[in-house]
């Protein structure tokens, strides 16, 4: 990509550098923020200085994303330290509220909001001190609202939407608490977690390979809605089935299937799935009264294949509560901004990446021998040659060593502060007969 840029953005480049690692001069320093803003607005406006764009700095604040883990052994110290730095934020007032301002603030525009939200975007550390109070919404604060919203799990836009501005808002002090309860929340999981284990951090929607005290590999999971919560659990896995069955619960079976079949008689079949009585023999649908008051006592099994609900694999680790990890044919759903759509289970995306890691110590499972067998569609399960620990954790602010802070909305309501449920969930909630990761595609 070309750029073609003047002297002025090439200096004030210079100037900024700082500004792609908001973590150190800022975070490092909060109580000078206030005294620095004054002394920035009281400034005379230089030239054309405040109003440049450099596509450069759009990008760079993004990274904030880092190999350390969440459960990570520096994990408590970071917390820790990111405490101390919101404490000195409180302290010294806050940041102020950001409003909405006449327009959509975005890239390009100028608005008088934008001087509360370059005020709001330095204390916080996102954005450099050095960067101006203009009324301008410039390349750099783009870049710093970017990474914001990187910091807070929402999409690195730049744009001043309803969730970003929500968490632009959450007062420093009520920030500081969060962090104060999930420093408890780290600490009791802190200790020797395995040197290679999965964790799924059920807020932020993902799930991390830890190798080494290092995250080897990173994936977007969708999770339990919070009328059906994943539950918090310390567990091992044990099992991979590629090509899985899927089995129906009985309430699918009556809320579902069977209107579906009194639709449609040809459902079943066109979603391979089988019933198959106490005996283990196989019943045709046709000899079934589908207008009878009780749905059929059979067990409804969909054979394995591209549409099988769990897709291509499912991962099986002890708990009480029925719940695994698996593939699901529904990959949109990872794009979502919200990924809390499930019954408790956990979609996996990419997830053969994370299988082939997981089989790596299992004799005769290479990435290669996975493909190979998913291709067959023949159900094949794998028991692991040593157990693989898992934690299934609900933390909704951290830090890594760089000092880089994530915060995440507080899905179930779990921190004890009603600001911390953004409503980003809003809307979420499947009526009963939707598709979920317990439910078969409506083919």
């Amino acid at each position: 990509m070309t750029k073609k840029i003047g002297t002025e953005v090439l200096s004030r480049r210079t100037l900024l550098r700082s500004a792609v690692s908001v973590g150190a001069a800022a975070l490092a320093a909060p109580a000078l923020a206030q005294t620095a803003i004054d002394d920035l607005i009281g400034a005379p406006r230089r030239g054309n200085w405040d109003d440049q764009f450099d596509a450069q700095a759009s990008r760079a604040s993004v990274g904030v994303v880092s190999n350390s883990p969440v459960l990570g052994l520096d994990a408590p110290m970071n917390i820790q330290q990111a405490i101390l730095v919101h404490q000195n934020i409180v302290s010294n007032g806050g940041w102020p509220q950001v409003n909405a301002g006449q327009q959509r603030l975005q890239l390009g525009v100028t608005d008088g909001a934008v001087q509360d939200l370059r005020r709001r975007l330095v204390i916080s550390g996102d954005l450099d001190q050095s960067a101006g109070m203009s009324s301008s919404f410039d390349s750099y604060v783009d870049g710093s609202v970017k990474r914001f919203q990187a910091r807070h799990g929402l999409p690195a836009d730049g744009v001043i939407g309803e969730f970003t501005l929500k968490a632009m808002n959450v007062p420093a002090q009520t920030r500081l608490s969060q962090l104060q309860t999930n420093l408890v929340r780290i600490q009791s999981r802190s200790g020797d977690l395995g040197q290679r284990y999965v964790m799924v951090n059920i807020p932020a929607a993902y799930i991390e390979a830890v190798e080494n005290d290092r995250v080897v590999l990173r994936n977007t999971a969708v999770v339990g809605r919070a009328s059906r919560p994943t539950h918090v659990i310390n567990s091992k896995i044990y099992e991979v089935i590629l090509n899985p069955y899927w089995t129906s619960p009985r309430s699918i079976i009556e809320k579902d299937i069977v209107p579906l079949m009194q639709k449609d008689p040809t459902y079943l079949e066109r979603n391979n799935i089988r019933l198959i009585d106490g005996k283990g023999q196989e019943v045709s649908p046709t000899t079934v009264d589908w207008f009878a008051p009780k749905a059929p006592n059979l067990m409804f099994r969909q054979d394995p294949g591209k549409n099988n609900a769990m897709s291509s694999t499912k991962i099986n680790f002890h708990n009480p509560n029925n719940e695994y990890m698996h593939d699901t044919p529904q990959q949109g759903l990872f794009n979502k901004l919200m990924r809390f759509e499930s019954s408790g289970c956990v979609r996996v995306q990419n997830v053969r990446d994370l299988t082939s890691w997981m089989l790596r110590d299992t004799p005769g499972w290479s990435r290669q021998e996975i493909e190979r067998v998913i291709s067959t569609r023949q159900n094949t399960p794998i028991k692991l040659a040593q157990e693989l620990p898992v934690y299934f954790v609900y933390i909704t602010a951290w830090s890594a060593k760089d000092g880089v802070v994530q915060f995440r909305d507080d899905i179930y309501g779990n921190d004890g502060n009603a600001e911390l449920a953004l409503n980003t969930t809003s809307g979420m909630e499947q009526p009963s007969g939707s598709i979920d990761d317990d439910l078969v595609p409506r083919n």
